[in-house]
C-alpha cells in the first residue's frame, strides 16, 4: 500500500493514511459486533453473579470471591488462558469466541458493581410490596427490580460499552480481524506504524463519541419518562 516499502518513514504521510481508511472501516462491523456480544455476555454474567451473591451462604460468598478476582486480573490474562491454556486440556476455541468470551467475564464482574449499586438505589418499599403481593423472587426481579435498576445503570451500562468497545484492540493478538489487526496488517506490510494506526484511534475516538452521545440521549429520555 505504501509507495516506499522497507523505507525509513519520514513526517506524516496524509495521502497514505487516507488510502488505508476504507481498509480499516472494513473491521468496524467486527468490531462493534464483538463489543455489543461480550457487554451483553457480561451484562448476562454479572447480574447472575450479583443475584447468586444476594442470596447469601456460601455460594453468595463464593461467587463474591469470583468477583473480586475477576476485577483484580488483567483482561489480556484471561484471552490468554482461553487461547493458549485450554487447548492442553482438549478445548479448543477460535479467537473470535475467546475474543468474546475473555471480555464477557473479564467485565461481568465490573457489572456485577453496576448491577448491585443499581438494586440498592432502588427504595426498599418495592421488594416488601412485591412480597406483599406474594410475588415469586423471579417475578420480582423480573417485573419490580429490573425494571427499575435499568433506569438506574443505562448511565454506567453504556459507559462499560464503550470500556469494551475500547478493549476491542487487545483481541489483535488473537488475530481477531477487528480495527487495530487490520491496522497493524497495514503497518506490517508497509512499514508504517503512524498513520493506520492514527486512522484506527480517530475512528474508535469517533465511535465512542458517537455511543456516549447516544447513551446520554437514552439516560435523559428514561429519566423523563420515570419522571412521569
Amino acid at each position: 500500500m505504501s509507495p516506499h516499502p522497507g523505507a525509513a518513514p519520514v513526517g506524516f504521510d496524509l495521502a497514505f493514511a487516507l488510502s488505508s481508511v476504507p481498509t480499516i472501516l472494513g473491521a468496524v462491523g467486527i468490531t462493534l459486533c464483538v463489543a455489543l456480544l461480550s457487554c451483553i455476555g457480561a451484562a448476562a454474567i454479572g447480574f447472575l453473579f450479583e443475584m447468586v451473591r444476594r442470596g447469601g451462604g456460601v455460594a453468595g460468598l463464593t461467587t463474591g470471591f469470583v468477583i473480586d478476582f475477576i476485577r483484580s486480573t488483567p483482561v489480556l490474562a484471561w484471552l490468554y488462558f482461553l487461547y493458549f491454556v485450554l487447548p492442553f486440556y482438549g478445548i479448543r476455541l477460535g479467537s473470535m469466541t475467546v475474543g468474546v468470551m475473555g471480555l464477557s467475564l473479564y467485565y461481568s464482574g465490573y457489572l456485577a458493581e453496576v448491577f448491585k449499586a443499581g438494586i440498592d438505589a432502588i427504595p426498599k418499599g418495592q421488594s416488601e410490596a412485591a412480597r406483599a403481593l406474594s410475588l415469586s423472587r423471579r417475578d420480582a426481579v423480573i417485573y419490580v427490580i429490573a425494571p427499575q435498576m435499568l433506569r438506574n445503570i443505562v448511565a454506567p451500562l453504556g459507559n462499560y460499552f464503550v470500556s469494551i468497545l475500547k478493549a476491542t484492540p487487545y483481541l489483535a493478538v488473537l488475530a481477531v480481524p477487528e480495527m487495530l489487526g487490520r491496522a497493524f496488517d497495514i503497518a506490517s506490510e508497509t512499514y508504517r506504524y503512524t498513520e493506520p494506526l492514527v486512522v484506527a484511534g480517530l475512528i474508535f475516538l469517533v465511535l465512542a463519541l458517537v455511543i456516549s452521545h447516544g447513551v446520554k440521549r437514552l439516560e435523559r429520555r428514561l429519566l423523563a419518562v420515570g419522571a412521569r
